[in-house]
């Protein structure tokens, strides 16, 4: 097993959804098959799109997940998806290069400068070194005394704060880690503003009232992305995690009108309407909207 990074567009040509699969042809398929059980973190290039163009893009590592298993595109000869799990996006992208440090070494050439023909390549084997230093720097804005979700307020801190003693893929995978850094990274792209009721509220101390939700919940294999994520009131959040309010995928706000007392119905966006982040990559993903009202809402 490697570690690698896979090159990921947000208005990619391939069948991608980088939380759950990442599509790619077969001349990857041996690399992608060393990473098989081992970590990748994604890479969005400079051109959002496959047009020479194109541009836009971070030029910047966003990501990490595991690869669990490969299978063939049964639509596309010699085209295949390795099955992804453990989503998790960075506290803060991290930049392919800072000054004269190339995070990935195979990209910079003998000279200092960037290999163009290194860089051309959407699936790169690096060493676990090079894999650990773009996580620190991922996370490294990320402490868990600066922000605990409300969910776990009423647990002990001891087991938290052992987590950050960890070594960081150790890290990465546990529970309050990941708590945190969805928590924060969903807060931020909504403004600590209730997508739901526009409701914003903070703290003398500077705390948000406003919590993080899954769509598609953690326990239903649901990854810890923005894209699966809402921010919402306390009272909203409850009310969506047991299927009273839901989002179509035209981010109308969905109602289990019998199930809720009027007074409540007040609370919502006039207009029924999603309040959405000001990046459309962030907006909920209808994969996952779709889960949830299939699977969760009760109206």
């Amino acid at each position: 097993m490697t570690k690698a990074v896979f090159t990921a567009r947000v208005n990619s040509k391939y069948n991608d959804l980088p939380e759950v699969r990442y599509h790619f042809p077969r001349s990857y398929l041996r690399s992608v098959e060393r990473v098989v059980g081992d970590w990748v973190t994604y890479y969005e290039p400079r051109r959002t799109t496959s047009d020479i163009n194109s541009s836009g893009g971070r030029q910047a590592y966003f990501a990490m997940v595991r690869v669990m298993s490969i299978e063939r595109d049964p639509e596309q000869e010699d085209h295949f998806y390795a099955l992804v799990s453990d989503y998790l996006e960075f506290d803060q992208a991290v930049p392919f290069r800072e000054g004269n440090h190339y995070y990935e070494s195979g990209l910079r050439r003998e000279d200092g400068k960037t290999s163009k023909g290194a860089f051309g390549r959407s699936v790169r084997l690096i060493p676990d070194e090079e894999y650990d230093l773009v996580l620190r720097a991922g996370f490294s804005g990320l402490s868990i005394g600066t922000e605990i979700p409300a969910e776990r307020t009423n647990e002990g801190l001891a087991d938290d704060l052992a987590t950050y003693e960890r070594p960081i893929i150790q890290r990465v995978v546990s529970r309050p880690f990941r708590d945190v850094a969805f928590s924060r990274q969903v807060k931020q792209a909504y403004n600590n503003t209730c997508a739901i009721t526009g409701i914003r509220l903070i703290n003398g101390g500077g705390r948000p009232e406003v919590q993080a939700a899954h769509i598609r919940p953690v326990q239903h294999q649901g990854p810890d992305s923005v894209r699966n994520g809402i921010a919402l009131s306390g009272t909203v959040h409850w009310m969506f995690d047991r299927g009273l309010v839901s989002v179509d995928d035209d981010h109308t706000i969905l109602v289990a009108e019998d199930c809720i007392p009027d007074p409540v119905l007040t609370m919502l966006n006039p207009d029924r309407r999603l309040r959405l982040p000001s990046s459309s990559w962030l907006a909920p993903h209808r994969q996952f909207m779709r889960y949830h009202r299939e699977t969760v809402f009760k109206g």
